[in-house]
């Protein structure tokens, strides 16, 4: 701990960083802070001057406020409270929407310049829901104090924070959360909505049982605990998103297409309904439960199979075993993927290339792990020629781009 700690500073906040945070600078060094906007004087508290090249602070008191500034959807998260006792999951609540959309942009669009060198501009798109971006979560997960006490976990810690209301969640979740009950000895109660309608409470780690999501006019079925979208109008925009981003010159339904971490196969599903009853695609998940559900859910294609499987060992496998006749209907092949918040990385990426596929689709939910993949893309002579970016977790940091990658080197559209 050095001798900066707990010190307040007066800074002024020169831009956005990834990770819900604004940039100042003090004597050339660089602050990463919380609760700021960029263009705010701010006085604020150093957290972490351990590291030579930043630090980080929280915002205390705004002594000039931005002009995008609101009072924060979520009372337990305002910068009136002190820095320990603000709620977490809304780190951009207390900046107006249109703007927060904007920072997401310049995020994206910075990320993919200097980790990626693609020069591109994106509009980060609404979604349908409440204007000033609440009651779009139809799950979320309360952490459990040691007294049994439900609640989220302050800001940047992992301690309880006890709430009365929950702005984001869909007004189901909001009511049916039980904030003041108690649950000694568990650790966790997660909470969600259907679209079936009607509420339901996952209390630490009980059995899962299967509940049915509906998008559109067709149902997935999945466990109550299992992965699916947040925001109650996320599958169907992702769905519309990856089936328009495909380039219908290149798709062939009768190549080995790939949707890699395809989850209970939502995006093979939308590329089934978008090109036919004769595709053939494989989804690869590593939750074997998921996979399971994802062949009931693709059953209408027969070209359809569900495999469980780590992506990075199934992927570089294949590569490296695939015959020629498999290697032709490969490189014919629309890829999606889905990857988790770090991103596919290397390896995948590099495995990926080597089969050459026609076309890529990534769905990304880091615009970091985004850009650097993008990159690593590019080594093997893909570029980027499609670029949509979503507001899918409205009053948080979160930015969802759907980007595609080909080999013709088009400018993006």
């Amino acid at each position: 701990m050095g001798e900066m700690q707990g010190q307040q500073l007066e800074l002024e906040v020169t831009n956005v960083a990834h990770g819900g945070i604004s940039v100042a600078r003090h004597d050339g060094r660089v602050i990463f802070v919380s609760d700021a906007i960029p263009g705010e004087r701010v006085l604020a508290e150093i957290t972490e001057d351990s590291k030579k090249s930043f630090w980080r602070a929280d915002t205390v008191r705004v002594i000039t406020p931005s002009e995008h500034r609101q009072a924060h959807i979520w009372g337990a998260a305002s910068v009136d409270r002190a820095p320990a006792d603000r709620a977490g999951g809304a780190e951009f609540g207390h900046i107006e929407i249109g703007h927060q959309r904007e920072l997401k942009r310049q995020v994206l669009v910075d990320s993919l310049k200097r980790m990626a060198g693609v020069e591109v501009d994106v509009a980060v798109e609404a979604l349908p829901g409440n204007a000033d971006g609440t009651g779009w979560r139809t799950r979320l997960k309360l952490h459990v104090d040691e007294t049994g006490r439900p609640g989220p976990y302050a800001a940047r810690s992992h301690r309880v924070i006890e709430v009365d209301d929950l702005p984001l969640a869909t007004p189901v979740v909001a009511h049916a959360a039980p904030l003041h009950d108690r649950f000694v000895g568990e650790e966790s109660i997660e909470v969600l909505e259907t679209s079936g309608g009607g509420a339901r409470l996952i209390i630490g780690k009980q059995k899962p049982i299967v509940i049915r999501e509906t998008v559109g006019t067709r149902e997935f079925e999945l466990n109550d605990g299992g992965f699916w979208q947040v925001h109650s109008a996320a599958a169907a925009t992702l769905t519309e998103a990856v089936q328009s981003a495909i380039d219908d010159a290149l798709f062939d339904p009768k190549a080995d297409n790939l949707d890699l971490y395809g989850g209970v196969g939502l995006l093979a599903a939308a590329v089934g309904d978008r090109f036919g009853s004769t595709v053939r695609i494989t989804t690869v998940e590593s939750d074997a439960a998921a996979t399971e559900h994802a062949g009931a859910n693709l059953s209408d294609w027969v070209g359809a199979s569900a495999v469980t499987a780590r992506v990075e060992r199934w992927i570089h496998a294949l590569s490296t075993s695939a015959s020629p006749t498999e290697r032709a209907r490969l490189r014919a092949a629309t890829v999606i993927l889905d990857p988790p918040r770090a991103g596919a990385g290397r390896a995948v990426v590099d495995s990926l290339a080597a089969l050459q596929p026609a076309q890529l689709v990534y769905v990304a939910c880091d615009p970091v792990a985004f850009a650097r993949d993008v990159a690593f893309f590019s080594e093997h002579g893909y570029s980027l020629t499609g670029l949509r970016a979503f507001d899918l977790f409205p009053n948080t940091h979160h930015v969802e781009a759907v980007g595609t990658l080909t080999r013709v080197g088009r400018p993006v559209r």
